[in-house]
């Protein structure tokens, strides 16, 4: 085979029919020195796989350069095809090309077959001729070839030929590949090839023209946060992949994933302008990606066994003080002997459902309250929601370091990522959380991006425009609207949308009463052109009297708000019937509260805004008789003036 002067990776080949030696010599600096975003192996991987993980990268490596590098398609091909025979020579036992030298050891210690290999360059060949893909199924039918072979290969070098194995690994491999494309936007483009399927970039409002000529703006952002959920959703799919191999493979496994989920976040941290960036994952992060999966399997753990010896709990925190054991209220017991057999029989998952309830319970949160006007399971559910959503808060409002808080958040990502994939030994919690996800069928991402909203709150202290906000706002209130709903239950398409906007008007109202709370810690959330339009300075809203310039800024604020309320309570009669009082309960309670900001003439100065007990007791007696409906479901001051676009916002808000 003549060797292209194009190709980088041909530097230092050595030539044809070199030793086996000389040959994984090479494979071995080229898997250990290439551009990717994580590397082949972890010094984990036991040793004897490591020579076979370098011969497999290698051929990969070479196929791709071969159909990707080269300009000239025309040219790509005959390359390929001689790859193609390149390979059969290898398999019918001889090999020329330094790579298949080295492959010829792997393939016939381990006995894999070639389909594989030949399946890999029918989608380098496709690339040639292939420069668009219209659907999501001609993109998912090109990962088939391109990405879920290589996932195979790793499963044989592993000794696993199982179908499920290989149906957890092609999710995997194809989530990877995607991943690859979104971050690889520009690259692409050089190439003159577009990955993004044509109906998603249409679904937004973007054309091909669009993405040739790199216009980033909303469209763009909301295209690429689609397509990363899409992708989070098959990570989590071919997650439990990692628990299903030996405990000696298990780390590198997991690393793919890792890594795969890695390059999502980069994505995610430069704003979603892979038109203009390439995200990459600094060495440092691989390394803490490494760690994460070391400590799972170094500090994982199962349940324990039936009736052991009295020995006192031993847990992994997650944050300090995170591992509670079960509240005095809970396990009444005399002895040790009783409190085994009430864990016994409630067994581990109702046990993680108790210390939900507790967490919930101690909160005394509004959404606590509204809980007891929902049937049993549906009022755990929700217990385990929040339950989880609380420490994931806690993280970043407790004291600490910014390094400690967002090791912390990172380690509740994965903790996420690790009860989807089974492992739920990282905190009591999760095994409630998990049950609650797979019973009512919440989809992972809003998980993710409630975590992706805890990080804004470590890097971000100011927002310049209400359209930064409102992403905030989505990702720490909008995505709890969206996962109560999927435990509310609903049939309506549109449902999700108005889920999204009360979550939004509900963190909006606590951003306006908590304006000094937040500004001692750093942060100003109201919008800083809406506070250039008022004639406010920041300092001002650490406290002091309301001048006429503040009141008119809240009162702007409070607007929004309303304006939000209007639209996102029509989700009321689209919840199934037995959620439909605690949600309008919910609202109620929460509009009530910006209500009574409005009533204090907007001094959220002089002590924090509250409802009594009492006024909380008789909204939920209302809601149980069934004495509410759609009319009444906002506490206002002046209906008739608090219509959506009132007196300062002429248009819908947001």
């Amino acid at each position: 085979m003549q060797i292209p002067s194009e190709l980088e990776i041909a530097r230092g080949l050595p030539p044809s029919g070199c030793s086996v030696a000389e040959a994984e010599r090479y494979t071995r600096r080229l898997a250990t020195h290439h551009y990717e975003n994580f590397n082949v192996v972890s010094w984990l991987l036991p040793r004897r796989l490591h020579e076979h993980f370098y011969n497999l990268y290698a051929y990969c490596r070479w196929a791709d350069d071969l159909g990707d590098e080269i300009s000239d398609p025309v040219k790509a091909l005959a390359l390929l095809n001689e790859w193609d025979r390149e390979l059969r020579d290898c398999y019918a036992g001889h090999p020329e090309h330094p790579v298949f030298v080295a492959l010829r050891e792997t393939i016939s210690t381990l006995d894999i077959p070639i389909e594989p290999f030949s399946d890999l360059l029918i989608a380098f060949r496709q690339d040639q001729t292939v420069r668009r893909y219209a659907t999501w199924n001609d993109l998912f039918d090109y990962c088939r070839y391109s990405a879920n072979p290589v996932g195979r290969l790793v499963l044989y070098l592993c000794g696993y030929r199982d179908a499920e194995r290989q149906r957890l690994s092609d999710a995997t491999c194809t989530a990877l590949q995607l991943a690859n494309f979104w971050q690889d936007v520009t690259h692409d483009l050089e190439k003159g090839r577009i990955y993004i399927p044509l109906e998603a970039l249409a679904a937004h409002g973007l054309t091909e023209d669009d993405i040739v000529h790199h216009r980033f703006d909303a469209r763009y952002v909301s295209l690429m946060k689609d397509l990363i959920a899409r992708t989070r959703e098959l990570f989590a799919e071919g997650m439990p992949l990692a628990g299903s191999v030996d405990s000696a493979l298990r780390v590198d496994i997991e690393m793919f994933s890792r890594g795969g989920l890695a390059v999502l976040d980069a994505i995610e941290a430069i704003g979603y302008n892979t038109l203009e960036h390439r995200p990459s994952i600094p060495k440092g992060k691989q390394l803490r990606l490494l760690l994460l999966a070391l400590m799972k399997k170094l500090f994982s753990f199962g349940i324990a066994p039936r009736n052991p010896a009295p020995v006192a709990p031993v847990q992994l925190a997650i944050v300090q003080g995170g591992c509670l054991n079960p509240s005095k209220d809970d396990l009444e017991a005399g002895s040790i002997n009783e409190a085994r057999r009430i864990i016994d029989s409630i067994g581990p998952v109702g046990l993680s459902y108790m210390e939900c309830r507790r967490i919930a319970r101690s909160s005394s949160s509004n959404f606590y309250y509204a809980f007891f006007m929902l049937p049993q399971a549906k009022r755990d559910a929700l217990c385990a929601l929040y339950a989880f959503m609380r420490l994931v808060d806690d993280v970043s409002d407790t004291a600490g370091s910014a390094a400690d808080k967002q090791l912390g958040l990172a380690r509740w990502r994965a903790a996420l990522d690790a009860a989807g994939a089974g492992d739920v030994s990282g905190h009591p919690i999760l095994p409630a959380f998990a049950d609650t996800i797979k019973r009512f069928r919440i989809p992972p991402r809003y998980f993710h991006d409630l975590i992706s909203g805890a990080e804004m709150d470590l890097t971000v202290g100011e927002y310049a425009m209400f359209d930064r906000l409102r992403e905030y706002c989505y990702r720490v209130a909008g995505t709890v609207g969206l996962t109560c709903l999927h435990v509310f239950g609903f049939d309506d398409p549109h449902a999700p949308d108005l889920a999204e906007k009360l979550g939004i008007a509900f963190q909006l109202t606590n951003i306006l009463r908590d304006v000094p709370k937040d500004y001692e810690m750093g942060r100003v959330y109201l919008p800083l052109e809406d506070l250039a339009q008022f004639g406010v300075r920041p300092e001002a809203l650490k406290g002091g009297p309301v001048t006429p310039e503040k009141r008119k800024l809240f009162e702007f604020e409070a607007s929004r708000a309303w304006n939000y309320y209007h639209e996102g309570v029509e989700l009321i009669p689209h919840v199934h019937g037995d959620a439909r009082a605690a949600l309008w309960a919910l609202a109620r309670i929460y509009s009530s509260l910006l209500r009574r900001i409005e009533a204090r003439g907007y001094d959220v100065f002089s002590e924090r805004v509250r409802l009594s007990t009492p006024e909380k007791t008789g909204i939920l007696l209302r809601a149980r008789l069934g004495w509410y409906s759609q009319k009444n479901v906002l506490e206002e001051r002046d209906r008739d003036r608090r219509r959506p676009g009132g007196t300062f916002l002429g248009r819908r808000a947001g």
